[in-house]
C-alpha cells in the first residue's frame, strides 16, 4: 500500500472513534529473513518442577527446511538435550512447514531451549520397542511395559527393574438398561471390560514410543458396546505412561446408559501394612497422608522415628525398636483397604474410606475440586495415577480397592458409578414438529431446528488424558504435588508469537501483539477484555461437565441475567461463528497460556462431542442446541479441520490427527443428507454425479480437511479433489457468490453453473476466510484467488456495486462488521487504498460492536451466583454474532497495513 492510503486508513479510524491498526507482519522485526533460523523455545507456563516427556510443533518459512534436516536442542546453559523430530506438515515445494519434537523426562532443568539444524544429542538410554505377535515391550530405561493385542488387558504388567508394579490395566465400564424415572422397577446393572481388536506401533523411538489399541468394551453375555481407541506413550529416562483414552458412543440415547466408564490397575501390595500408603490431591496442593494401617494418634506412642517415617512414606524402622505396647497390639489396629474420592460436581468432592467390602464407609473430608490425583504402593514401590481435567469432566471418581490384601485395585471413573447413569435421552417430545413447515415454525420461536430422530448422540466421542508413574517407593509430599500439577496441567513447550508469525503459517495471516502506541494498545486491551470476560463467564456459570467442558454458550437473555441455557438454539454454541480460531488467532499472536489452555479445552470438546464419529452422519457436526447433539443441521461447518489445525500442529496430537484425517472423504456424507432439505424449493435428489454442496461452509470444510491432509503427507486424492474444486468455483460465472454447486465424487469437481447470486452471511464465517488466505499463498491460481477476491470485495458493497457485477444484489444482509475483514484483504491483495479505508468504516460503524460501547464488566447480584455482566452482551441481539464481528478484529490491522 502507498502512504497515502496509510494515512488515510489511520484517518478513517480515528474519526470512527476506533482503534489504529496494528504493525503489518512486513514491518514486524524478525520477518524478512527466510534463512533457517535458531528457535528459542520456552514452557507455555513456568518451568515444571514434574515434566514425564514432553512433544510440541515447530513452524518453518516457505522453502527454508529440507525435508531431510535434522535438528538439534540445546537448554540455555548450553547442554546438549536428546530430542527426536519427525515432520508434521510440508510446503507445496516439499520443504518442511511443521516439524514435531520430543524430549524425556530429565532435561537439563531451563527456562528457555534453542532449537536449529544440527545432529540431535542421543539419549542414554533410548526407548526400546520389541513388536512380538502377541504382544509389544517397551522399555524405556527405567520402567518396562507389556502391552497385548488381543484380550482385556491393554497393559498387562508393568516392571520396575524386577519389581512388578501394576498389572492387568484393563478399560470397565457398566451398562444400564434404562433410566429410573420413579416408577419402582429394579435397573440391572451390567459389567464390561476392554475387548481389544487390534493394537500397532505408530512410533518406536528413540526418544518417544507410542502404542495405538482399539476395541469394543464386552461384558461375559458376549455383548458389546463403546468402541474405543487408546494411546500409549513412553518417553526415554521416564517411569510414566501417558493415556489418551477415546470413546464412541454408539447408542441412540434413549437405551442403554453408561452407569460408569473407567481405567483399571490392579496393583501388587508387597510390604507390611503399616508400610503401604494412600494418597490423594485435593484443592491446590493439598494432600491425603494416609497408611493403610496407621500408626500414629494411638493411645500408646510407638516412637517419633516410626511415626515421622510412615507419615512422610518411608519404610518405618523394624517393629522390635517400636515401643512393645504398641508392637505387640499391631493386630489390634485397622487396616483401611478401600478409599473413593467422587468429584460429582465442579464445585465440590468428597472422600471416604472403609476397612473392607461389607462394612461402614467413614467420612474423610470434603473439598472443592480434586486434582484427580491419587497413589497406592508401599515403600517397596506402587502406582501413581491421575486424569487431567477431573473435575471439569464432573461426574469423575477414583478408587482405591483391597489395599489391605495382597493386591490393590486402583480405578480413575470417567464417569463416576456414583453420580447414576448418563443422560443422553433428547430433553423434550418434539412438540409436535413432525413436518418441515412446523419445525421452521418451531426454528422461528426458540430458533431450534428439530427433526424427529436427529436429536441422537449416536456416534459422539470423548477423549481423556491420563498418567500412570510406578514408582519404586512411596513418593515425598513435594513430588507428589508435582506429579498432580504434570496431570493438571501437562507441560508444553512453544515456540513463540514471533517466531510463528515469521513462518507466515496459517496463511500469514497474523503477527505478534503490539502495544507500542495508544491505538494498538486499545485494541489489544479489548480483545483482552473479550478474552478475560468469556473465561470469566465459564467459571461463574459452571460450563463444565463431562461433555459440556470446552464449550461456551451462545446468547444472552438480558431479562433473567442467564444464557439461554435452555432455549433451543440459543444454548450451547457449538462452534457457531468460529470462536475456536478467535482463540486461537489470539493465543498465535500474544503466547498467553491462558488463552491456549482455553481453547484447547474447546478444540477437545468441539472436535470430539459435537462430532459425529459413526453412523449415516459421520464427519457432520450438529448446530447449536440445548444439548450439544440435539440439532437436525447436521454440518461440515462444526466438524471442519480448521478448527483442529492450529492445536494439533503446536502439539502433534495423534488423536487430533485422526479426527482431521477421518473428515478426508466426507464429502460423502452429502449422499446421506441434504444441508438444505427443508427449504430446497427446486427437486433434488442426492446423486455422486451432481451433489448440491454449498461453496460457503460446506465447501470450506472440506477443503479444510484436503488440504490438511495433503501438507501432511502429499495425499494425491487430497490434492486432486482440492485444487478441482478452486478450479471449477472459479471457472463459475460468479464464482463463490453463486452460493452453490453440483459436485462429482469421482472427479472431485463441480460442474458448470448459471450465472446466479446466493450469499449468506454466514458463508466465511466458519474458516473460509482462514482457508482460502492458506490456499491463495500456497497454490498458483490467479482465478480462484479473483473469485475469492470478488466475493470479498462485494459483500459489503452497495447494492447497487453487486449488481452491476453478478446481476442481482445480495439483499440484506448482516454481520457486516465481521465481514469487515474480508474488505481489508482484498485491500492488500489489490492494493487498493480505498477499500482499506472502507474496511475500517465497516469496522468502526457496522452491526457488531459500537466503539461507544462501555469496554467493562459488572457484578450482577439478582442471579443464582454473581456473575459478570457486560454492556456488550444485552445490546447486541446474540453476543456471539458480535463476537464474531471482532474476534479478528487485530486481523484487519495486519492486513490493511500490509
Amino acid at each position: 500500500m502507498s502512504e497515502i492510503s496509510r494515512r488515510d486508513a489511520l484517518k478513517g479510524m480515528a474519526a470512527a472513534g476506533a482503534a489504529a491498526p496494528l504493525v503489518s507482519m512486513l514491518e514486524s522485526p524478525g520477518l524478512a529473513a527466510l534463512a533457517v533460523p535458531d528457535v528459542t523455545l520456552s514452557w507455555l507456563e513456568d518451568r515444571p518442577a514434574e515434566a514425564p516427556g514432553t512433544t510440541w510443533g515447530v513452524p518453518w518459512p516457505k522453502g527454508a527446511v529440507a525435508k531431510e534436516q535434522a535438528f538439534a536442542l540445546t537448554a540455555a546453559g548450553g547442554q546438549a538435550v536428546p530430542v527426536q523430530t519427525w515432520p508434521l506438515a510440508y510446503w507445496p515445494d516439499g520443504t518442511l512447514k511443521w516439524t514435531a519434537h520430543a524430549i524425556g523426562p530429565g532435561v537439563p532443568a531451563a527456562e528457555t531451549y534453542t532449537l536449529r539444524p544440527g545432529t540431535p544429542a542421543a539419549a542414554a538410554e533410548p526407548v526400546r520397542v520389541e513388536d512380538n505377535k502377541q504382544y509389544v515391550d517397551i522399555d524405556t530405561g527405567v520402567i518396562r511395559a507389556r502391552v497385548r493385542k488381543s484380550g482385556s488387558e491393554l497393559i498387562s504388567q508393568i516392571w520396575r527393574g524386577e519389581t512388578e508394579i501394576a498389572r492387568k490395566g484393563r478399560l470397565v465400564s457398566l451398562r444400564q438398561a434404562r433410566i429410573d424415572d420413579g416408577d419402582d422397577r429394579t435397573v440391572e446393572v451390567d459389567s464390561y471390560l476392554s475387548d481389544i481388536a487390534k493394537a500397532e506401533v505408530e512410533q518406536s523411538g528413540p526418544i518417544r514410543a507410542v502404542v495405538r489399541i482399539e476395541g469394543r468394551h464386552t461384558s461375559k453375555k458376549g455383548r458389546s458396546w463403546l468402541p474405543f481407541t487408546v494411546r500409549l506413550y513412553f518417553y526415554a529416562g521416564a517411569e510414566s505412561v501417558r493415556m489418551t483414552h477415546t470413546f464412541v458412543f454408539d447408542r441412540d440415547g434413549q437405551h442403554d446408559f453408561v452407569a460408569g466408564l473407567g481405567v483399571r490397575f490392579l496393583v501388587p501390595m508387597r510390604d507390611e501394612a503399616y508400610n503401604r500408603h494412600v494418597r490423594f490431591a485435593g484443592d491446590g496442593h493439598g494432600l491425603l497422608t494416609e497408611a493403610v494401617k496407621g500408626i500414629t494418634g494411638l493411645r500408646r506412642d510407638p516412637g517419633l522415628a516410626v511415626r515421622q517415617a510412615q507419615v512422610a512414606g518411608r519404610r518405618l524402622p523394624e517393629v522390635a525398636t517400636w515401643d512393645t505396647r504398641v508392637s505387640s497390639r499391631l493386630h489390634l489396629i485397622p487396616d483401611w483397604g478401600d478409599y473413593t474420592l467422587a468429584q460429582l460436581s465442579s464445585e465440590g468432592f468428597t472422600l471416604k474410606k472403609r476397612t473392607r467390602k461389607g462394612y461402614g464407609w467413614v467420612a474423610v473430608d470434603q473439598g472443592r475440586r480434586a486434582a484427580g490425583f491419587g497413589y497406592v504402593g508401599g515403600t517397596s514401590g506402587g502406582l501413581a495415577f491421575g486424569m487431567r481435567d477431573f473435575w471439569q469432566r464432573h461426574p469423575t471418581q477414583l478408587d482405591i480397592r483391597g489395599a489391605a490384601t495382597d493386591e490393590a485395585e486402583a480405578t480413575v471413573w470417567l464417569w463416576s458409578p456414583e453420580a447414576g447413569p448418563m443422560d443422553t435421552r433428547f430433553y423434550h417430545d418434539g412438540l409436535g414438529q413432525d413436518t418441515y413447515p412446523e419445525q421452521i415454525e418451531g426454528l422461528n420461536i426458540t430458533y431450534e431446528d428439530y427433526e424427529p430422530g436427529f436429536g441422537t448422540p449416536l456416534g459422539i466421542a470423548r477423549t481423556t488424558e491420563l498418567t500412570f508413574w510406578a514408582v519404586g517407593a512411596t513418593p515425598d509430599a513435594a513430588r507428589l504435588a508435582a506429579m498432580a500439577d504434570a496431570v493438571r496441567t501437562p507441560p508444553l513447550i512453544v515456540a513463540p508469537p514471533a517466531h510463528l508469525a515469521a513462518a507466515k503459517v496459517f496463511g500469514g495471516l497474523f503477527s505478534p501483539v503490539d502495544r507500542s502506541t495508544p491505538e494498538r494498545k486499545t485494541i489489544e486491551d479489548r480483545l483482552d477484555f473479550l478474552f478475560d470476560y468469556y473465561r470469566k463467564q465459564v467459571e461463574q456459570r459452571h460450563w463444565y461437565g463431562f461433555w459440556d467442558y470446552g464449550d461456551i454458550m451462545h446468547t444472552f437473555d438480558e431479562d433473567r441475567h442467564v444464557w439461554r441455557y435452555d432455549v433451543g438454539g440459543y444454548a450451547w454454541d457449538n462452534s457457531e461463528l468460529s470462536p475456536d480460531l478467535w482463540l486461537w488467532y489470539a493465543y498465535l499472536r500474544s503466547g498467553r497460556s491462558e488463552v491456549f489452555r482455553f481453547a484447547e479445552a474447546m478444540t477437545r470438546h468441539t472436535g470430539e462431542v459435537d462430532v459425529y464419529h459413526l453412523g449415516p452422519w459421520s464427519g457432520l457436526g450438529t448446530r447449536h442446541n440445548v444439548q450439544h447433539w440435539g440439532c437436525s443441521a447436521k454440518q461440515q461447518r462444526i466438524s471442519t479441520a480448521v478448527y483442529r489445525r492450529i492445536f494439533y500442529y503446536l502439539t502433534a496430537d495423534e488423536r487430533t490427527g485422526d479426527l482431521m484425517r477421518s473428515l478426508v472423504d466426507s464429502d460423502k456424507t452429502f449422499l446421506a443428507i441434504d444441508p438444505l432439505r427443508k427449504i430446497r424449493t427446486e427437486p433434488y435428489t442426492p446423486d455422486p454425479q451432481a451433489l448440491a454442496i454449498g461453496l460457503g461452509t460446506d465447501w470450506s470444510g472440506l477443503a479444510a480437511a484436503w488440504l490438511t491432509e495433503w501438507e501432511r503427507g502429499g495425499d494425491p486424492v487430497a490434492e486432486r479433489k482440492l485444487k478441482a474444486t478452486m478450479r471449477t468455483i472459479a471457472a463459475m460465472p460468479n464464482g463463490f457468490v453463486t452460493g452453490e454447486g453440483l459436485y462429482n465424487l469421482s472427479t472431485g469437481e463441480f460442474a458448470p453453473a448459471a450465472k446466479k447470486v446466493s450469499v449468506s452471511h454466514l458463508s466465511a464465517m466458519f474458516g473460509q476466510v482462514e482457508i482460502c488466505a492458506e490456499l491463495i499463498d500456497l497454490i498458483d491460481m490467479p482465478d480462484f484467488e479473483r473469485a475469492w477476491l470478488q466475493y470479498c470485495r462485494l459483500f459489503n458493497a452497495t447494492k447497487a456495486e453487486q449488481e452491476a457485477e453478478t446481476g442481482a444484489n445480495f439483499g440484506n444482509l448482516i454481520l457486516r462488521q465481521g465481514h469487515s475483514r474480508l474488505t481489508a484483504y482484498a485491500s492488500v491483495r489489490l492494493r487498493r487504498a480505498d477499500l482499506a479505508a472502507r474496511a475500517w468504516t465497516e469496522f468502526a460503524t457496522g452491526d457488531g460492536y459500537a466503539p461507544n460501547l462501555p469496554w467493562k464488566s459488572e457484578k450482577v447480584a439478582t442471579t443464582l451466583n454473581p456473575t459478570d455482566e457486560a454492556a456488550w452482551v444485552s445490546t447486541n441481539t446474540t453476543a456471539l454474532y458480535g463476537l464474531a464481528a471482532i474476534q479478528n478484529l487485530a486481523l484487519v490491522g495486519d492486513q490493511i497495513t500490509g
